[in-house]
């Protein structure tokens, strides 16, 4: 527990009380602090005000926190390919087939579990400094906040669409031109693992260019505006153009016509949906400076390309 106190600056008067609490102690969630505040947590001139009501400016604020564990998982020494790290953020290269965080079937051996490890005092910040995630099976860059400012800062960005987020992914089928996907996503009204296009559903925006089309697929640039569950998978699915590996969009498998031995053995040894997480740029929650972070494409999607270009060269006829 800790008593926080702070006078009003004048240059926030005529703000509600929960934008002046964001702006005083940015340690702690817009969601936290109104929880608190509904909670009678925090004062203002020794009396309770609610979130919406405005102050004059030189009140004092007396905030009763609390600083709390916020999750109950276990610390594994498990190994992390650290991109970047310094005393607010962390970047990781997250592998297919790493999970991020513990659930149903996966309590442990978690991306969350690793980071309760490398980073102890994670346990009293929200998912362990997760700000974002990315499927199990798909590859890529991943950023974890270091402390509660950072979270939120990171939070922030995310909730204003400042975070920049570019994918590869491949398709299976031959996409003619890029474009803009503005559908909501929702859960799958009969399916409950999957999510589907629902006029009903949370608003979901992608933007895709093609960087290389082959005989029977496609090699996309994706940028995420927004961030759904699946949101990549729903939306190349949405166009009838799934990722290569994602039997939970794609349907059956069914192997391409015009397909060579080589092509049909890479496509059958590759078992994950087709999709990396290539690049992330985000506002430094210290600096305030623009940082950018990209990675290689990964081997396995590497040899499907490899093998995709080799087979167009093949004679089909």
């Amino acid at each position: 527990m800790a008593i926080l106190t702070a006078d009003v600056p004048l240059e926030l008067a005529g703000k509600r009380l929960d934008q002046v609490l964001v702006e005083i102690f940015p340690d702690y969630s817009r969601n936290k602090l109104q929880t608190w505040v509904k909670a009678g947590r925090v004062t203002v001139d020794s009396e309770q005000l609610k979130a919406k009501d405005r102050l004059v400016g030189g009140e004092e604020l007396i905030l009763d926190a609390e600083a709390e564990e916020v999750t109950e998982y276990l610390a594994e020494n498990i190994p992390l390919d650290i991109i970047y790290e310094d005393e607010d953020i962390l970047i990781v290269n997250k592998p297919a087939g790493f999970v991020v965080h513990p659930g149903a079937g996966n309590w442990s051996g978690t991306l969350q579990n690793a980071l309760l490890f490398h980073l102890p005092d994670a346990v009293t910040i929200p998912r362990s400094g997760i700000v974002h995630r990315i499927d199990k099976d798909t590859s890529g860059l991943l950023m974890v906040a270091k402390t509660l400012a950072a979270h939120h800062s990171l939070v922030e960005q995310l909730q204003a669409r400042e975070i920049h987020r570019e994918y590869l992914a491949i398709t299976i089928g031959r996409m003619t031109g890029g474009g803009t996907l503005n559908e909501p996503i929702g859960r799958h009204p009969t399916e409950r693992m999957k999510f589907a296009v629902r006029d009903n559903g949370k608003p979901a925006v992608t933007h895709y260019r093609v960087l290389e089309r082959f005989l029977r697929n496609t090699l996309l640039q994706v940028k995420l505006e927004t961030g759904r569950t699946h949101q990549i998978r729903v939306h190349m699915a949405h166009l009838r153009l799934p990722l290569v590996g994602d039997p939970m969009y794609s349907g059956r498998f069914q192997m391409p016509k015009d397909c060579g031995q080589e092509l049909e053995k890479v496509l059958r040894s590759f078992k994950r949906q087709a999709l990396h997480a290539e690049k992330l740029g985000l506002i430094h929650p210290r600096t305030g400076e623009y940082c950018e972070w990209q990675l290689p494409v990964p081997p396995d999607m590497q040899e499907l390309l490899t093998a995709l270009r080799a087979n167009d060269t093949l004679d089909h006829s």
